[in-house]
């Protein structure tokens, strides 16, 4: 909790009768303000999931490493899409393709010898439950990589609302209390602004496709906080 009493010396300074804001409105304030950044955080529980996945392969030349890239990228995707997840939930992140060295010891070199061709997807998932069972199915399928995943809430207009309130609530009572300690009875609100974001531990997984065995990985989603953050400028009144 941040919190700021415009001062001059060691009195409180009047701020001009035209206190201007972002959206060219003009209020009156003829007494002391205050300035306060609140912020609150409610944790709940997520409902949607994202990982990445893709495949790397090398091959002798450019044209060869692609083309079987490719056959096991399809692979994978059509895999996604047979779990339930939806086309528009699945999305190319990334195609690179580079040329492949290896460090030959007696002659201190790097000897060319191929290319490397790898293609990285996200995909969302909408019923974490499944979500061991979709990484599982995922690396049987021929995927060489795994990176995630990351919890979010598909909607939290209503965790908002309650962070809200309470960020709210606090800056009352704090301004209140500041304008109590000068003599005052009451606040009045000049300004507000607010700003949103999201908290939670991401678990990293990586995991290769030559695994011991295949198995469905435990998976732990715990809370994701939403925080609201709210910057008030409150008038003392009488």
């Amino acid at each position: 909790m941040k919190f700021s009493i415009l001062l001059a010396g060691a009195a409180l300074t009047l701020i001009p009768a035209n206190f201007a804001q972002a959206a060219n409105v003009e209020i009156v304030a003829q007494n002391p303000v205050i300035e306060l950044s609140v912020s609150e955080q409610v944790d709940s529980a997520p409902d949607t999931a994202m990982f990445s996945t893709g495949v790397e392969t090398k091959a002798k030349t450019a044209t060869e490493a692609l083309r079987q890239n490719s056959v096991q990228a399809r692979t994978v995707i059509d895999r996604l899409k047979s779990l339930g997840i939806a086309e528009k939930d699945i999305q190319t992140t990334g195609i690179n393709l580079r040329a492949d060295y290896e460090y030959d010891q007696p002659s201190r070199e790097n000897r060319f010898v191929g290319y490397v061709v790898s293609n990285q997807v996200s995909a969302t998932v909408n019923d974490i439950s499944r979500l061991g069972e979709i990484l599982d199915a995922v690396v049987t399928s021929g995927a060489t990589n795994l990176n995630g995943p990351s919890f979010s809430i598909s909607d939290d207009s209503k965790v908002r609302d309650v962070a809200r309130e309470r960020a709210l609530a606090n800056g009352k009572a704090r301004a209140m209390s500041y304008a109590r300690s000068e003599g005052y009875s009451g606040v009045r609100m000049l300004s507000i602004s607010e700003g949103i974001s999201h908290q939670s531990e991401q678990p990293k997984m990586r995991m290769q496709s030559d695994a011991a065995e295949s198995f469905a990985p435990p998976v732990a989603p715990g809370q994701v906080g939403t925080v609201v953050s709210l910057n008030i400028t409150y008038e003392m009144t009488r």
